[in-house]
């Protein structure tokens, strides 16, 4: 379909000023942003775990660069294994349940310019986040990290009491000692979807249907992207309404983007931000297509699959679709009277090729094993990146 493929004059646009922002201020410009929403939590006495704070940030913090940097080997990864968080990884990102036979992707450590990333500490964030009601909103990329999120402070705070929930569109985990709800909502475009005489109508200018369920939260973890491109049997709607006109379709940056002026809107006049904060996960790179990041492959096939290590040298071949996608992202969000914190990690997570399901979930299985075809190199195996997007978090929130 043409329309995946064509670049709206917007798009052009905000593609030079995404080339231009990946200064080493950058990151520093978020954490001092960060700080105006205040803390995020205070300790409290009379915990299990101890107060005491995890190694220090280190590093020149005017300088430091959180997101862009290089891919360090090292052995003491991965942070946790599946077993530390039980049932909480789900088979479609539980690489190693399924069979995946080189272990190489777990190896690997992000190391910013000028800084080092605190250790996480789970202990630490169940005492900063005590009481604290925690919502990630958005697409399976969403729930990728969420559940990252809980394996990490599970593994080292293995013996705090906790309660998982499933369902749709609301999953929910809650760590009882300390009174923390963390939820994931499904809401692949954050704007509302209604079912109008037996249609899906995508309604880019409502967003009151999802909203009502983030509305009390202390941290809200935003991100959409991926099924704005979906077309077919995979496309989530029937037809889109925008004003009071109703279209099979339209330019796909254009609906994401009037979609995310609703949703500026709702962050802007609904959530308190002195008592709120709230961050927008930038777009998560897919890995289908070899040419988007080398001549060839290293193992010759045409997608993510057999891919063991990650991309290396300096430069970041993120491809003109998510640069586009991620345009629209920075667009809204500087539009913004107080913006949302963008955690941008497109250009650190476009590297590692490596670090997707491919065949190895449990949505492929039997013959499919060895059809390339069959790769999912959208999601991202758990342990695996996602670990590193809650690095990234957890520094903004607490440093």
């Amino acid at each position: 379909m043409n329309v995946l493929h064509h670049i709206s004059l917007s798009a052009i646009v905000f593609l030079l000023p995404l080339l231009l922002q990946q200064e080493p201020s950058s990151s520093a410009i978020i954490l001092s942003l960060k700080k105006r929403h205040g803390s995020s939590g205070s300790s409290s006495s009379g915990n299990q775990y101890s107060s005491s704070r995890p190694s220090s940030f280190q590093g020149n913090r005017s300088t430091c660069s959180l997101f862009m940097g290089t891919w360090v080997h090292d052995d003491s990864y991965p942070l946790y294994k599946p077993a530390d968080c039980p049932a909480v990884v789900e088979g479609e990102f539980d690489c190693l349940m399924y069979g995946r036979p080189d272990s190489n992707y777990l190896k690997y450590r992000w190391q910013p310019q000028n800084c080092n990333l605190p250790t996480f500490n789970g202990a630490e964030f169940l005492l900063r986040m005590k009481g604290k009601n925690i919502m990630f909103a958005g697409d399976s990329l969403g729930k990728n990290q969420w559940e990252s999120l809980i394996c990490l402070i599970m593994s080292s705070a293995p013996s705090t009491r906790t309660q998982m929930t499933r369902g749709l569109p609301l999953s929910t985990f809650r760590f009882l000692d300390y009174g923390i709800t963390m939820s994931f909502y499904k809401a692949p475009f954050l704007v509302d979807i209604d079912a109008v005489q037996g249609k899906r109508v995508l309604k880019l200018e409502e967003i009151s249907g999802n909203a009502n369920a983030w509305h009390d939260a202390d941290l809200l973890i935003f991100n959409t992207g991926h099924w704005w491109s979906h077309t077919g049997s995979q496309q989530g709607w029937d037809l889109i309404q925008s004003g009071n006109s109703y279209y099979q379709d339209m330019d796909r940056f254009v609906a994401m983007e009037k979609a995310l002026r609703t949703w500026a809107y709702w962050v802007e006049t609904h959530v308190d931000r002195s008592r709120t904060q709230v961050f927008f996960l930038s777009i998560s790179p897919t890995h289908d297509n070899p040419s988007d990041w080398a001549a060839s492959s290293s193992s010759g096939s045409k997608n993510c699959y057999g891919e063991t290590d990650p991309i290396t040298g300096s430069a970041y071949p993120v491809s003109p679709y998510t640069d586009q996608l991620r345009s629209v992202i920075v667009e809204v969000l500087h539009g913004m009277h107080n913006p949302a914190l963008l955690l941008d990690i497109t250009l650190l997570s476009s590297l590692r090729k490596d670090g997707h399901p491919s065949v190895y979930s449990g949505l492929v299985s039997g013959s499919q094993l060895a059809k390339p075809g069959q790769s999912d190199c959208s999601h991202w195996c758990l342990p695996g990146l996602p670990d590193t997007w809650n690095q990234l978090l957890y520094t903004i929130l607490f440093y």
